[in-house]
């Protein structure tokens, strides 16, 4: 039988009731958006939707998906994410694995590491970094969006650190049976780092769905725009006749609630894709992976 002491109970009070806040701080907006997308036009413009719709309708959402913008603004949004942080993680994944040799198994791997901390430390900037973009014919692609960003070396150095704790034993078995570096990773060190993978893969995709500056510096056509620059362009700028939303709809709906059903439909994606990846968070970070 446990035995807890009045101290012991005190904090795990204030640590509920701390870890309760947060998270009520995190889902209230949420729900008050998602209110408020449901709810009517009198009511979105008076101000007085809290947690509850009032006269509720689904005009907000009907306008919303009959705009083509926003459908195909949706659809690059996807295609972003899941190009980009597939690459990142095949670029992240073979550096880590390679800068975690030994240095006598990986001469000038020193070299390397310290190149890439400088990088991370000292950016090249924007205007560099659109030259490279423009000049290497990457504009008004989606490559764009998902080249300069396909490696973090933050993530890198997670990953860095993580195979650099695996059992040698792992490595060695299957190079002594005949198997590749590349057939080592992806068979032996990636199913074995997978909660690791599946955090870094998280970070990743919120990036990728959520960055919008460089799908407005980097694409010339309103059309070309990701779901995080299109929302931008409504949320932040208003500029509904840009991104093709019917003006006269909005006399009838509220300018509120489709900004709050295109901002509910935008996060909706990375809340459907967490709970599958949830449960690598809740396991450690290193699996027991040899026996014997």
């Amino acid at each position: 039988m446990r035995f807890y002491s009045k101290t012991y109970k005190t904090f795990q009070f204030f640590n509920y009731t701390c870890i309760a806040l947060l998270s009520l701080a995190c889902i209230l907006p949420l729900i008050h958006i998602l209110a408020v997308s449901f709810s009517s036009r009198d009511a979105a413009t008076a101000n007085i939707v809290n947690f509850i719709p009032i006269d509720f309708t689904t005009a907000a959402y009907k306008e919303t998906l009959g705009n083509n913008n926003f459908i195909r603004a949706l659809l690059i949004g996807v295609q972003r994410t899941v190009l980009g942080t597939v690459l990142s993680l095949i670029v992240t994944m073979m550096a880590a694995y390679s800068l975690s040799k030994e240095q006598h198994r990986f001469r000038g791997r020193n070299i390397y590491s310290w190149y890439f901390i400088i990088i991370m430390l000292f950016h090249g900037g924007l205007i560099p970094t659109y030259l490279v973009v423009s000049g290497t014919g990457l504009m008004d692609s989606i490559w764009a969006l998902v080249i300069p960003s396909a490696v973090n070396v933050w993530n890198m150095i997670l990953m860095l650190n993580f195979f650099r704790n695996l059992p040698q034993e792992l490595e060695e078995a299957p190079l002594m049976d005949g198997a590749g570096h590349f057939r080592t990773l992806f068979s032996i060190f990636i199913p074995v780092s997978m909660p690791s993978v599946a955090t870094i893969m998280l970070f990743t995709m919120v990036v990728h769905w959520n960055s919008w500056f460089d799908g407005i510096l980097y694409m010339t056509k309103v059309e070309d725009y990701p779901l995080a620059s299109f929302l931008h362009t409504i949320v932040v700028k208003e500029n509904f006749s840009e991104v093709g939303v019917d003006l006269a709809a909005l006399h009838q709906i509220s300018n509120r609630t489709v900004k709050s059903s295109q901002i509910f439909i935008g996060a909706l994606p990375i809340l459907l894709v967490y709970p599958f990846l949830q449960k690598y968070f809740v396991k450690g970070i290193v699996l027991g992976s040899v026996k014997g």
